[in-house]
C-alpha cells in the first residue's frame, strides 16, 4: 500500500472492509458447494504456484531450503484444505441437542453461521502457512477475509497478494501490504473476528485496538517452549528429535524447543549426542542450501545480543560450527544459564539452545510450572506413566511426546496457546468453529405448553417447581 497519511490510510482500509461487508450482506450463508469451490480454487492455486512461493520465501530469508518450505508450509496447507473439504458438510450440519422434559414439546439445535469479515495478521517466519491456514478455516466457515502480510517478507507478501487476487474477487479475499503503521491501522478495523500470529509484545497492542470495537480476537503467540529429556530415554533418540525441531527454519518457529531440561548426570552425554545430530543434518554451514538464514540483520543482532549477555553473565557457549556466514548464525548450545540472562527471559526464536539440568522429574515439572505457560511442551521418554504425568501436570498450548513441531501440522488437532502464549485456537474443526457463530435455536410447536409459566402464578406453577426443584 502506498504511503498515505494516517487519515487516508484509515479511509482506504475502511473502504476495503466495507466492500467485503456489503458482499457478505448479499450472501450471508454461502452454500457448501460455494465454500467447497473456494477451497478447490485455493488448492489448485497453491499446487501450481508452490515453486514460485518457495523461491519468494528463500529470497526474503536470504536462504531457506526449497524442501523446507514445501514440507513446513505448502504440504500442511494442502493437507488442511483436503481435511476441510472432506469434513465441511458435516461441520455445517446443525447439531441437535437434547431438550429436557420441562421444555417439551420442542427441539433444540445449534446452527453454525458465518461471522462476516475476518481479519488475519501474518508474521514473517512462516508467511505462507500462517496466511493460508487461517484463510482455509475462514472460507470453510463461509466468511470474507482480509489479510495483512508481514513487511519483513516483501517478496512472499507480494506473491501471495498477486496470487490470491488472481483467484478470488477482492470482496471475498483481499491482501494488504505495508509497514507497521498499516498493521496498526488494520488492527483497529471493526472486524467480526481478528486472528493475530506474532510476538507477545505486539499482541498487547492488538488487544487494545480490538477492544475499542469489541472485536473477538484469536492470538497465536509463542513463549519459551520447553523440552524435557527423561532419565531413561536413549539420548540419541531425544537429541535427534529435538535438533530437528530446533533447526527447522533456524529455530525461527513459535513452537521450536526453546530450552531443554536434562537430568544433571546426562548433560554431557546429551551435548555430545546433540552435536552428532547437528553434524548429520548439516555437515557444513557455509554454502549449505539446507541451512536457513536469520530473516534480517535486526533479528541477527537480537540473537547475538543474547549470546553476549549470556557470556558476560557466566554461561558456557558451545558453538556447533566454527564460524557463521552472513546471516547463517551458527547453532549454539548454552550451559550454566541463569534466569537473569536474556536467553532465559525472552523467546529465543533462533538457533540457540540453553540446557537446564534437573535432579528429579518432579523438579523438571515444577520448573516448567513456575514459568509462563508455553505454546508447546515436549517430553522424551517411553514410560507411559511419566508421559501421563507430563500431560496432566503441566499446562501448554500443545504437547509433543517423543516428537517436536509436528503436532501443529495434524489437521484435526486444534492449534493455540494458553495465557501468555495466546488465546483461542484454530485448524481443522476448531478453525471452523472459531470463525463461526454457534447460534442456539429453540423451536416450539403451535401448542403452547409454556403457558403454565405465565403469571399470575398459581397451583400449576407450584406443582412444576416442586417437580423440578430439589428441596
Amino acid at each position: 500500500m502506498d504511503r498515505l497519511s494516517p487519515e487516508q490510510l484509515e479511509a482506504s482500509l475502511s473502504e476495503l472492509l466495507e466492500k467485503q461487508r456489503s458482499a457478505f450482506s448479499t450472501t450471508p450463508l454461502p452454500s457448501a458447494e460455494t465454500r467447497l469451490g473456494w477451497l478447490k480454487t485455493l488448492r489448485a492455486l497453491v499446487t501450481s504456484e508452490q515453486d514460485a512461493l518457495a523461491d519468494a520465501v528463500s529470497r526474503d530469508f536470504g536462504n531457506r531450503s526449497r524442501d523446507e518450505t514445501l514440507f513446513a508450509e505448502i504440504l500442511p496447507t494442502l493437507q488442511s484444505i483436503d481435511h476441510a473439504r472432506r469434513h465441511l458438510r458435516r461441520w455445517m450440519r446443525p447439531s441437535r441437542r437434547p431438550l429436557g422434559i420441562a421444555f417439551q414439546p420442542g427441539s433444540a439445535q445449534v446452527f453454525y453461521q458465518p461471522l462476516g469479515v475476518i481479519g488475519v495478521i501474518v508474521p514473517w517466519n512462516y508467511p505462507i502457512f500462517l496466511a493460508l491456514g487461517p484463510l482455509i478455516g475462514a472460507l470453510a466457515a463461509g466468511n470474507r477475509v482480509m489479510i495483512k502480510m508481514s513487511e519483513a517478507t516483501p517478496a512472499t507478501s507480494q506473491r501471495v497478494k498477486d496470487l490470491l487476487a488472481r483467484a478470488f474477487p477482492a470482496d471475498l479475499v483481499t491482501v494488504v501490504l505495508g509497514e507497521a503503521d498499516v498493521g496498526a491501522a488494520f488492527s483497529r478495523l471493526p472486524f467480526d473476528h481478528l486472528l493475530f500470529t506474532g510476538a507477545t509484545s505486539i499482541a498487547r497492542h492488538i488487544l487494545h485496538a480490538a477492544a475499542d470495537n469489541l472485536t473477538p480476537v484469536t492470538l497465536e503467540l509463542g513463549g519459551k517452549s520447553p523440552a524435557i529429556v527423561s532419565p531413561t530415554v536413549p539420548l540419541e533418540d531425544a537429541a535427534e528429535r529435538i535438533a530437528f525441531g530446533k533447526t527447522m527454519n533456524a529455530g525461527q518457529t513459535c513452537v521450536a524447543p526453546d530450552y531443554v531440561l536434562v537430568p544433571e548426570d546426562r548433560v554431557e552425554g546429551f551435548v555430545e549426542a546433540y552435536r552428532r545430530a547437528i553434524g548429520r543434518f548439516y555437515p557444513r554451514l557455509e554454502d549449505n542450501p539446507d541451512y536457513t538464514s536469520i530473516i534480517n540483520p535486526r533479528q541477527q543482532a537480537r540473537l547475538n545480543s543474547y549470546l553476549d549477555d549470556a557470556r558476560s553473565k557466566g554461561a558456557q557457549l558451545i558453538p556447533l560450527f566454527d564460524r557463521g556466514q552472513e546471516r547463517r548464525l551458527p547453532h549454539t548450545l548454552l550451559l550454566d544459564v541463569r534466569d537473569d540472562m536474556l536467553v532465559m527471559q525472552d523467546e529465543i526464536f533462533g538457533p540457540l539452545l540453553p540446557i537446564v539440568p534437573y535432579r528429579r522429574i518432579d523438579d523438571a515439572i515444577a520448573y516448567v510450572n513456575a514459568r509462563p505457560r508455553p505454546l508447546a511442551l515436549y517430553y522424551f521418554g517411553y514410560d507411559r506413566e511419566q508421559q501421563r504425568r507430563i500431560v496432566s501436570q503441566t499446562h501448554s498450548g500443545g504437547v509433543g511426546i517423543n516428537e517436536t513441531l509436528l503436532h501443529v501440522a495434524v489437521s484435526d488437532l486444534p492449534f493455540g496457546g494458553i495465557g501468555p502464549s495466546g488465546m483461542g485456537h484454530y485448524h481443522g474443526h476448531e478453525g471452523f468453529l472459531t470463525f463461526s457463530k454457534a447460534k442456539a435455536v429453540l423451536r416450539k410447536p403451535r401448542f403452547n405448553a409454556t403457558r403454565v409459566l405465565y403469571p399470575p402464578y398459581g397451583t400449576a406453577m407450584q406443582k412444576l417447581l416442586r417437580r423440578f426443584l430439589i428441596r
